[in-house]
């Protein structure tokens, strides 16, 4: 039996930073492959952005080139997580690599798809 241990390389394949673009919102810019091994770096940092108690909530996914059900896992628990705090999550989201999965699982449901980030942190619209 073998023991899958992640290297610093797996770990490269996925960059993911927390920044404040304006007052009352905070984004999370996400490139690269999501999987088993790069899923814990994401959820890290989406737990960053829930911790950051802003208004707006954005997760701009449009440098994802690989999203598996384990960087799906990660985005319906932080969904969950927002509307717990009376927020809804956002994402831009614009490519097959991320879309496909959320349609084919329904979860697009959970979030606000946006199809770029200036749209993405733009005000709520009633």
């Amino acid at each position: 039996m073998f023991d899958i241990v992640p290297s610093a390389a797996d770990s490269s394949l996925l960059d993911a930073t927390v920044e404040r673009p304006r007052p009352g919102a905070a984004l999370l810019v996400a490139a690269g492959e999501v999987d088993t091994l790069t899923a814990p770096r994401l959820e890290a940092a989406v737990d960053d952005l829930l911790g950051t108690g802003s208004e707006v909530l954005v997760v701009d996914l449009s440098g994802i080139t690989f999203l598996a059900s384990s960087g799906l896992a990660v985005l319906i628990r932080a969904a969950h997580l927002a509307a717990a705090g009376g927020r809804r999550l956002r994402l831009v989201a614009a490519g097959r690599p991320v879309l496909r999965p959320l349609r084919i699982t329904g979860t697009e449901e959970l979030f606000d798809l946006h199809t770029d980030r200036a749209a993405a942190l733009g005000p709520d619209r009633d």
